[in-house]
């Protein structure tokens, strides 16, 4: 029985009793949501009123489970997904229409290789990264599912179909499409096995473990992630610089998965792992679906930081990090909404709207995604009368204000 069956119990309660079911102590759950075990019992003991919902969200995250078991909905409870985006019903009908025909020649797959490169390229360098990528996926999908279909190289067209879908499931992150999501995941996953490239399953693997781990499933990402490493780790010897990236980029996906669960040692290890393998790529390596790079890796520290509840030691790790060096605009806005995340965990109100807004500017249609960010915007709405007006302007733009 889980706790969207038991009306009659709190909140508190329920807090309680999925936090003694998984084990954890009152300081144990209290350190992974920045709070003290007198807090956490006062909850549970309703003596306080119960958390507001990004509180719950951060509480669910903890004792791994749905948002709705606290809160007692019969529905999915979210506050983070932003609005949908035009291009989604277009890219929606794409993956739900499979190219059945044999008769129609594909597309030469040089041809989607460039369309393909040339969408990653245009992700990066676009403020509008999304309106972008979404105008050019219903087409780029369909071909790649013909070719993967009907090629007469279709491990390449399977290769080629599992980064395109990777592409998609960038594009749909943060939407209301948490079926297509996995749906996605799934069919990219497939295509990396009938492809039967590291590189593909590397890929397809990567963005598999984040859909879990932002889904609260952190034991699925770890062990999917454990999983493509154990694989491609025989092949290092004579990997390429791509492959190599991959490997290091799962290091890291291990690395965010372990500390959203509250386990710094293993999250450090990951890390200083993924640190020793940017460090054997050349200088300007930029993966383009992970962003592995030796320049990432000064951000990956602040997200592990800030994971970890620990706002200071995230904005010091912050301090040593030039975003402006990041080649890619969207991934430049995430990294400083994971420095206002630092802000935030410190209630420094004027510094997260501030860095807020700089991602803003960097890439708005980051930020008005991005579930972190719109979370410590709506926070900011309640803000001090002399911070107010800026906090409504910026919850303007983000689109979380009439």
């Amino acid at each position: 029985m889980d706790g969207k069956n038991l009306p009659t119990l709190t909140a508190g309660q329920r807090i309680r009793l999925h936090r003694e079911r998984t084990g954890k102590t009152r300081a144990i759950l209290g350190g992974l949501v920045g709070r003290s075990a007198e807090w956490v019992k006062a909850v549970e003991n309703n003596r306080l009123l119960p958390p507001r919902l990004q509180m719950l969200s951060q509480i669910a995250k903890a004792l791994r489970v749905d948002l709705a078991t606290l809160t007692g909905s019969d529905e999915p409870v979210s506050v983070s997904v932003g609005p949908g985006h035009a291009y989604l019903p277009a890219v929606r009908e794409a993956l739900n229409r499979w190219p059945i025909g044999l008769d129609t020649e594909p597309q030469p797959l040089s041809h989607i290789r460039a369309r393909l490169d040339n969408a990653w390229r245009a992700r990066h360098a676009a403020p509008d990264h999304r309106t972008v990528i979404g105008a050019l996926l219903p087409g780029l999908i369909h071909d790649a599912q013909h070719a993967a279909r009907v090629s007469t190289d279709r491990q390449q067209a399977y290769a080629l179909l599992t980064e395109a879908l990777g592409l998609t499931q960038m594009f749909l992150a943060y939407q209301p499409s948490g079926e297509l999501v996995l749906r996605t995941v799934d069919r990219a996953m497939l295509a990396a096995q009938e492809s039967g490239d590291p590189l593909a399953l590397a890929c397809a693997t990567w963005f598999a473990a984040a859909a879990h781990r932002e889904s609260g499933d952190w034991d699925t990402a770890m062990a999917v992630t454990l999983d493509a490493m154990r694989a491609i780790e025989p092949k290092l010897p004579d990997a390429s610089d791509d492959l190599l990236a991959s490997w290091g980029a799962l290091q890291v996906e291990a690395s965010h998965t372990a500390a959203r669960a509250g386990e710094a040692g293993k999250a450090w290890h990951h890390l200083d792992i993924a640190g020793g393998v940017a460090k054997r790529l050349p200088e300007d390596f930029y993966q383009r679906w992970s962003s592995f790079s030796a320049v990432i890796m000064g951000p990956h520290a602040v997200t592990v930081e800030v994971e970890l509840r620990k706002g200071g030691h995230a904005l010091r790790q912050a301090d040593r990090t030039d975003a402006r060096a990041i080649p890619s605009r969207p991934r430049r806005a995430r990294h400083l909404i994971e420095v206002a995340r630092g802000h935030h965990l410190r209630n420094d109100r004027q510094a997260t709207m501030g860095t807020l807004d700089l991602a803003y500017e960097t890439a708005p249609e980051t930020i008005r995604y991005n579930g972190y960010a719109r979370s410590m915007v709506l926070e900011l709405l309640g803000s001090p009368a002399a911070q107010r007006r800026p906090a409504h302007d910026l919850a303007l733009k983000v689109g979380l204000a009439p």
